[in-house]
């Protein structure tokens, strides 16, 4: 991929660009990672809340340690998993890049400046 201008007005990266199938992949495959370990967060400390209120109180409210376990894992999943949440934005990224040098492509062939 090159960076010069071509006569449409873009870069020349809009005549190749054809969207990677292991770029997908590896977003679906990162997701679904990151999505999982966010769950497991959740759900273990929804546990570690009901046996902490359990022993403090006779019967503590499920859907209580379910807020408060909601509340707890949006902050620390950002630090536990930043890795994964920057593999997904990277490849989020790439997919876009593809998308929209595609797109760029074919409307150029679609006023008729490139064949």
């Amino acid at each position: 991929m090159s960076d010069e201008v071509n006569p449409v007005g873009g870069t020349g990266e809009a005549v190749s660009a054809q969207p990677e199938p292991s770029a997908k992949k590896s977003l679906a495959k990162n997701l679904v990672f990151y999505t999982l370990a966010r769950l497991a967060l959740f759900a273990s400390l929804a546990a570690i809340i009901m046996a902490i209120g359990s022993v403090a109180v006779d019967e503590f409210p499920l859907l209580l340690a379910m807020v408060l376990a909601l509340l707890l894992s949006l902050p620390l999943s950002m630090v536990l998993f930043k890795s994964m949440r920057m593999a997904v934005n990277k490849d989020i990224a790439t997919v876009d890049q593809t998308r929209r040098a595609h797109r760029e492509n074919l409307e150029a062939k679609l006023r008729g400046e490139v064949e």
